[in-house]
């Protein structure tokens, strides 16, 4: 009667284990997607900081590449945030307050993408493990991505 029990109670432990997996892939991919709806919220701030730095230094070039990147797509952002970049860079001689709001926003962006990269991070390497893509926990999640731009160097 005791190895009933064994076998019971190990049976027990190991379905609270895998339980406990699939809460954890579900957690870091909500997190992962929390993440990545911060980081554009601060990518759209960033692009509208832009249009207002391009309105008060009268650059069209810069008004364009904002305006691309506040209507891109999300397969497109990537290409559209470094174009915009490329484009901040080039920037002198604009209003001094305006500059530093869009440095300061920069900053955000940045710390956002950091948090956002080290999140897909984390998420990634539990999708890595042996046990995890043996019984498939992650298939309900699309695979996370990295985001990739140039930082911009305003300061």
């Amino acid at each position: 009667m005791w190895w009933v029990i064994a076998v019971v109670a190990v049976v027990v432990a190991i379905a609270t284990y895998f339980t406990w997996l699939a809460a954890r892939v579900d957690r870091l991919h909500a997190r992962a997607a929390a993440a990545y709806a911060t980081l554009d919220a601060h990518l759209v701030r960033r692009a509208a900081a832009a249009v207002a730095l391009a309105e008060a230094a009268q650059l069209p070039t810069l008004m364009y590449a904002a305006r691309i990147a506040l209507d891109a797509a999300p397969d497109d952002r990537e290409v559209a945030e470094n174009d915009l970049t490329r484009h901040l860079r080039t920037v002198d001689g604009a209003p001094q307050d305006v500059l530093e709001q869009l440095v300061q926003v920069s900053r955000r962006v940045a710390l956002a993408r950091q948090v956002h990269n080290d999140v897909v991070r984390d998420a990634l390497a539990v999708r890595r493990r042996p046990l995890i893509r043996l019984f498939r926990l992650a298939r309900k999640h699309p695979r996370p991505a990295y985001f990739d731009v140039d930082d911009p160097s305003l300061t």
